[in-house]
């Protein structure tokens, strides 16, 4: 790895920078209701396979006694 001084380090991040496509406040805004959303549903569908394998050791351990 090439030695880089502070200073020529500090400009070579801030040309890297300025490359980024920083998103606007709407596409922040629509993805994280996305990201709500999408956990909302991942949090029903676990909460229902749960509860369904749940009753299932019920029911088998229930068999047993």
């Amino acid at each position: 790895m090439a030695k880089v001084s502070p200073g020529e380090f500090v400009r070579q991040v801030r040309a890297e920078v300025g490359k980024v496509h920083w998103p606007t406040r709407k596409e922040t805004v629509s993805t994280a209701i996305m990201v709500i959303i999408m956990t909302l549903l991942l949090a029903f569908f676990f909460f229902g396979v749960d509860a369904f394998f749940s009753s299932i050791v019920q029911f088998l351990l229930s068999r047993l006694a």
